[in-house]
């Protein structure tokens, strides 16, 4: 993926059309300002989408790696346990509370 991707028009006042690379060409390249972010990356971070199984809608199945925390929440009457997951190709900032419940299904 491109490094830095450009604006080609402004289309409104909010609105942008960008310059997507490749890769993302099937994406409709118009984007409202809200839905962009700055991303200051650190270059060893960046892999390629050919090695995480990226399907043509540009998903993929995530992979569990390991569980770092559980705890179990109260709900009125009920507890719940959850568990905090690594996923495969995500840093430690990526790892997502999922309910216990769900990941042993």
């Amino acid at each position: 993926m491109q490094a830095h991707t450009k604006f080609l028009r402004r289309v409104g006042k909010v609105v942008y059309e960008l310059d997507l690379p490749n890769e993302l060409a099937s994406e409709h390249p118009v984007f409202y300002v809200y839905m962009l972010k700055k991303c200051v990356g650190d270059p060893t971070s960046i892999f390629s989408i050919e090695g995480l199984g990226v399907n043509e809608s540009l998903s993929y199945e995530e992979v569990l790696v390991e569980i770092l925390n559980q705890q179990v929440k109260k709900l009125r009457n009920k507890k719940i346990a959850f568990v905090k997951v690594l996923w495969r190709n995500q840093l430690d900032e990526g790892a997502t509370w999922e309910a216990e419940a769900d990941m042993m299904s």
